[in-house]
């Protein structure tokens, strides 16, 4: 039996839902959940004394189930007379204090000011079904009798799926009339609505519109959304915002729907945000591991990566997690960031902060009372403090931040916030062994349990380990060095052995992030040539992801410098150029390379610095690096 329209205006027309009523006979049809699924919101906004009106009522059983918990004060209203001839004879014995009455809504019969609330559950949906100016004319006479017949102080309480059309024109109207609008969303409503229909995953809303009384000549307009897990609204600048609010709600309930019914989505990536402030609070990246075979306990794990190393390639870059999610043996892997600017109390308030949320993310066919571990590196949620902050005139803002990296070590980091999981420059910190810090680092350890003592990292000091490189490609450009073959032939002029390159682009737009492309225009670089030895080496760190650039900057380096070598960082993006000027005198010799190989091997051992393996001064006499 087809009981859908043939168009959607078709949902405005009397003859339908006569036809519709007589189809489906005394079965209740619930638009956008049962009294179960909304009575939170409902309960919240209508108090059990008031007088409340039903419009669009139906033959749902929300008014007889809203009677029933002590709601007596209730009039229903339909176009349709068969619908309303069924529901007074399903309530004239049990239900004898609640009247339904055949009326349009759009010209009620009632006096102004007869009621507290005003109730829809999917009428306006259903009315305003487009935009043309037959439909908005008949939404503006509803709205405007909703409007006459509430009290001041009273509620139109609309339940809605708030598609953007619709909550453009009842947050419009409504707040042009001087009314406070709220937009709340049914809790758990992407996991309730219509669970019939696979395909239905649009969340719930309640419209809660206030009516104040007019007040002459006030701006005043009041915006708000309470989010299902939010105790308090939020108050927002505008209905654009609100609007904006709303969709993002939307957006996250249908990923999440097509997380639940695919096992495999690619690269996804979300904010969480603080339910008071609005700002980002963690980062969760969803990873499917295809090559995991399926298991009663492997489906589905957080790994939550400690403060300050999500920029790592294992936790910052999509191939790094794809590893992580492998080796850690889950078809989903969901790992969370956590974000600088909030606070983190322990690992066990993170769990309990996340564990109803991520489990909306959890993958098709996991089992519904499945346990689901949180992981992390060393069991705790890492260090980071802020040394400093600010904004710059060329780079924006900025923040200056000690971390602590898997080996207890503290380094410190430059972060441009605009690319907040890019570190932007990084030098290890050296251990505090001042008096005062043992002394206090003694006092920590006895208020740690024996078998935690000593685990307890040392306090970061605030000198620079300069024996230590901490960037891949830093090492590899120090490693050119060795490609010198005379570095004590100087010459007269105002000369260089060797000038490094490694400067970054404020430009997002372009698909070459360091350097910006003016280093690497023909003029420049004839310039670079002319204050270069014969025999120097100049060395580049290349970040460029557009393949066609990348062959057009390598080309003009050639035109310039005959002599190229690449070196790619496994697991990074940058490639270390190292450019000479004469191929023909074969400088980097076979010998040459093999030093420089043994050099970089050397910078890549832990603990180990450049100045204790060779000594550079008397390698090098002039370096210009930039």
């Amino acid at each position: 039996m087809n009981l859908l329209p043939k168009s959607s205006r078709e949902f405005g027309s009397v003859d339908y839902w006569e036809k519709f009523f007589q189809q489906r006979g005394k079965k209740a049809f619930e638009w956008y959940g049962t009294y179960l699924e909304l009575c939170g919101v409902l309960h919240k906004y209508i108090k059990p004394r008031e007088k409340v009106l039903v419009i669009g009522c139906g033959n749902s059983e929300l008014s007889e189930q809203l009677y029933d918990v002590g709601y007596r004060d209730i009039v229903n209203i339909d176009i349709s007379e068969v619908v309303i001839k069924q529901m007074k004879e399903c309530n004239a014995t049990r239900r004898p204090q609640m009247s339904f009455l055949k009326m349009d809504m759009t010209q009620m019969e009632f006096p102004d000011a007869s009621f507290q609330v005003v109730l829809d559950k999917g009428t306006l949906d259903a009315v305003l079904t487009d935009e043309e100016e037959k439909t908005l004319q008949q939404v503006d006479r509803m709205l405007a009798e909703v409007g006459r017949v509430l009290q001041v102080g009273g509620r139109y309480l609309c339940i809605s799926l708030a598609q953007a059309h619709i909550l453009k024109k009842a947050v419009g109207h409504f707040s042009r009339e001087g009314w406070m609008v709220r937009v709340h969303q049914v809790a758990n409503s992407q996991d309730q609505v219509l669970e019939a229909e696979p395909q239905f995953s649009l969340p719930v809303f309640a419209f809660i519109m206030t009516k104040f009384r007019p007040v002459p000549g006030s701006a005043l307009q009041i915006f708000e959304l309470c989010a299902q897990e939010q105790r308090k609204p939020v108050r927002l600048e505008s209905a654009e915002r609100l609007a904006e609010a709303v969709q993002e709600r939307q957006q996250y309930a249908w990923l999440c729907s097509q997380l639940r019914r695919k096992a495999r989505l690619g690269s996804v990536s979300l904010d969480l945000c603080d339910g008071d402030t609005g700002e980002p609070r963690y980062t969760l990246h969803v990873v499917d591991s295809p090559t995991v075979k399926p298991s009663r306990d492997n489906h589905f794990a957080i790994f939550i990566i400690p403060q300050g190393r999500e920029t790592e390639w294992l936790f910052g870059m999509d191939e790094g997690r794809k590893q992580l999610a492998a080796s850690a043996g889950f078809r989903r892997l969901i790992t969370v960031a956590l974000h600088r600017g909030q606070q983190y109390e322990s690992m066990d308030h993170i769990q309990a902060e996340l564990s109803a949320r991520v489990m909306e993310l959890a993958p098709a066919g996991m089992p519904t009372q499945q346990q689901v571990p949180f992981l992390s590196v060393g069991g705790d949620i890492g260090v980071r403090t802020v040394q400093h902050q600010d904004c710059s005139p060329l780079s924006g803002d900025y923040v200056i931040e000690d971390v602590q990296g898997d080996d207890k070590r503290y380094f410190r980091r430059l972060i441009f916030l605009s690319n907040r999981n890019v570190v932007q420059s990084e030098a290890r910190l050296l251990k505090d062994v001042s008096h005062k810090a043992q002394k206090k680092r003694k006092k920590d350890r006895k208020k740690q349990r024996p078998a935690d003592a000593e685990d307890l990292p040392a306090a970061p000091g605030q000198s620079i380990d300069k024996s230590y490189l901490c960037c891949e490609h830093h090492k590899a450009m120090i490693a050119g060095l060795a490609l010198l073959r005379n570095p004590e032939l100087l010459l007269a002029r105002p000369c260089y052995d060797v000038i490094m390159f490694d400067v970054d682009s404020k430009d997002p737009t372009l698909g070459m992030s360091c350097p910006p492309p003016a280093f690497v225009e023909q003029s420049f670089l004839q310039k670079v040539k002319s204050i270069l030895t014969p025999e120097g080496v100049f060395i580049l760190n290349l970040v460029c992801r557009d393949l066609g650039l990348k062959d057009s900057v390598l080309a003009g380096l050639k035109a310039v410098f005959p002599l190229l070598y690449v070196r790619r960082i496994e697991g990074e993006v940058n490639e270390i150029l190292f450019c000479q000027l004469h191929p023909e005198q074969k400088l980097a010799t076979p010998e040459l390379l093999e030093t420089a190989q043994a050099l970089e091997r050397t910078l890549r051992k832990p603990g180990r610095g450049w100045d204790d393996t060779y000594v550079l001064s008397d390698m090098l006499k002039t370096v210009k690096i930039v």
